[in-house]
């Protein structure tokens, strides 16, 4: 899917032989989902599956310079991996598939907060969440509002939004987080970024795309409410998109939400090159053995 790109990102070069291409590569709510779905399965069969997702990412390293690999939460809980292990096998693999950052599910407190301390040590890649304050928990000084990551001529502003944990998290989980207004939190941190002169501003937002209580956040309110985003990577609501959703934000700029469904089964690509912006999801696909 190819649509027109911010104008800033459109006069980031003047000629064809000096463009350069920048790929998003995104997942969400991969939930312990090690292994691929089994041949029988109804819905996914041989879908998923921590190996065919790392050669599928390979392949575009392959083929790109300039690769950022993401995450909107919920890595962990799902499976008899992370049971068994508490969320260290995720992280291990994970650094091995090289992200290079994250936001955090409400899933990943499943352990509580020194269960996700102890599994961050295996992790080689940042976390961000803007909202959540850590700061009279174990977890502070751990977790940053947002990180900037320079790849080619984009410098990119990444932070991230956590939905409320009370009524999906036990209290003694999650015991010292305060957890603010993820619009306010935004807000903020977006001026920041622009502060910090970033070209292009991403949210791994895992507040859920969308309710029907038009009170509760999600990333559409998110996108109509917050000016300067310009994609939002989504989780929690476990949405599968064919198409990315286009939002007009305050400032009467174009904020497009993303989303891959949960289990590991899709991939985010977001290729930016020239003056355009392509979109889709990568079925990810194990070889059955013969």
């Amino acid at each position: 899917m190819g649509l027109f790109l911010p104008k800033w990102l459109s006069a980031t070069s003047t000629s064809k032989k000096n463009v350069q291409r920048l790929v998003i590569l995104h997942t969400n709510d991969t939930h312990s989902h090690i292994d691929p779905h089994p041949e029988n399965h109804n819905l996914y069969p041989n879908q998923g599956g921590i190996l065919a997702r790392a050669a599928l990412i390979e392949s575009y390293r392959q083929k790109n310079e300039h690769v950022l690999l993401l995450d909107a939460g919920d890595f962990f809980q799902g499976t008899p991996y992370f049971n068994r292990y508490h969320g260290v096998l995720e992280m291990k693999l994970m650094s091995a598939l090289g992200y290079d950052v994250v936001t955090l599910g409400n899933h990943d407190f499943d352990i509580g907060i020194d269960g996700l301390l102890n599994a961050k040590k295996y992790a080689n890649f940042k976390f961000t969440n803007a909202n959540y304050d850590f700061t009279n928990t174990a977890l502070a000084g751990q977790i940053e509002p947002y990180h900037i990551i320079q790849k080619g001529i984009f410098k990119i502003g990444i932070f991230g939004l956590g939905v409320e944990l009370n009524g999906l998290v036990p209290a003694a989980n999650y015991q010292g987080i305060q957890i603010k207004d993820p619009i306010k939190s935004a807000q903020t941190t977006v001026e920041a970024l622009q502060q910090e002169k970033c070209d292009y501003i991403i949210c791994l937002s895992h507040l859920g795309y969308k309710y029907p209580d038009d009170t509760t956040p999600s990333d559409i309110k998110l996108a109509q409410q917050v000016s300067g985003i310009d994609l939002i990577i989504g989780g929690h609501t476990h949405t599968f998109m064919d198409a990315p959703t286009a939002i007009q934000n305050p400032s009467g700029s174009t904020v497009w939400i993303h989303q891959v469904g949960w289990a590991g089964v899709r991939l985010g690509v977001i290729e930016i090159e020239g003056h355009r912006i392509n979109f889709c999801q990568k079925k990810i696909v194990s070889k059955v053995n013969s």
